[in-house]
């Protein structure tokens, strides 16, 4: 994950020696899958969301935070990203908050994040995961987690783990893919397919995976999310169809989604019950699911 220069003395060599340090953490743990890790650092540096402008990023933004409290937190509370990206939540966060951590287990993803929230004083970043950080236990005002905790290997551990950071009645935003259970069978049957295909283009090497997931964007994405769009402007409900969720949305999310979706080897998903259980299980009460697209979002409180 991180590049040894060699030959090097002085400061340098003691970044490299806290990269090896890191790496041979990351190795030991067993909740992260470190292919994944390289994989998404891959990825975000291809897709570095530097060409999408706040003003279509933010409605987007807000279906993810629809649940979310934020009258509760104080203008100057103190929180965190657990698996930031590229910083394109972050962004919208950390405008409405005293401070943000962003956590992130890949350099090269946690580099686009400092890069894009380069102007925003009051974003700190660590390399690190939902087991492994330095963040302290009981200190946070609120965190959230985005699309990030389905691919460790233990996500209920990785669940519990960023609990103990938030303090006694701080609310936690997790977004976990969906095991379809508000869909009708012939919608999983269709997924089942996709499934298959991601077993198999994950596998391959980045470059190939990314040309597979550029293809599928432009053939499958593209045409299906179009077609959710015409059903819409006819006046029929198209958010039951396959890929509805992109209907408004641009060639580039697609592309993006294509290869997070496809490229990644280790994706789980669960029922609203199995995140409710989840939650509860790990110090969350009061919780909160969101009943639109995307699924699932919930929101749940830290337990005194």
């Amino acid at each position: 994950m991180c590049v040894h220069p060699t030959g090097v003395a002085g400061p340098i060599a003691v970044v490299v020696l806290k990269c090896r340090i890191f790496e041979s953490a990351m190795s030991s743990t067993n909740n992260v899958d470190s292919a994944v890790v390289e994989s998404f650092g891959r990825e975000w540096k291809k897709f570095d969301h530097t060409e999408i402008d706040r003003a279509y990023l933010r409605p987007i933004f807000n279906s993810y935070f629809r649940v979310f409290p934020w009258d509760v937190l104080a203008p100057q509370s103190r929180g965190f990203d657990m698996g930031c990206g590229t910083g394109r939540w972050a962004q919208f966060v950390a405008e409405r908050v005293g401070s943000l951590t962003c956590v992130d287990p890949s350099p090269e993803a946690l580099s686009v994040a400092r890069k894009n929230l380069g102007e925003l004083y009051n974003c700190h970043f660590e390399i690190g995961t939902a087991n492994d950080n330095s963040l302290r236990e009981d200190a946070y005002d609120f965190g959230y987690s985005i699309g990030v905790l389905h691919h460790v290997p233990d996500t209920a551990a990785a669940l519990r783990s960023c609990v103990t950071k938030l303090k006694p009645g701080a609310p936690f935003l997790l977004y976990l893919y969906y095991c379809f259970d508000n869909r009708p069978l012939w919608f999983r049957a269709l997924w089942k397919v996709s499934d298959g295909a991601r077993r198999a283009i994950s596998r391959l090497p980045f470059a190939l995976r990314s040309a597979a997931c550029e293809f599928i964007a432009g053939t499958i994405y593209w045409p299906l999310a179009r077609f959710a769009k015409l059903a819409e402007r006819c006046g029929f409900n198209s958010e039951a169809l396959p890929l509805s969720a992109y209907r408004s949305r641009s060639f580039y999310a697609m592309r993006t989604d294509a290869l997070d979706r496809l490229g990644t080897r280790l994706e789980k998903r669960f029922t609203r019950a199995e995140i409710a259980e989840m939650m509860q299980s790990a110090g969350l009460s009061e919780m909160r699911f969101s009943e639109s697209p995307p699924y699932w979002c919930a929101v749940g409180f830290r337990s005194s």
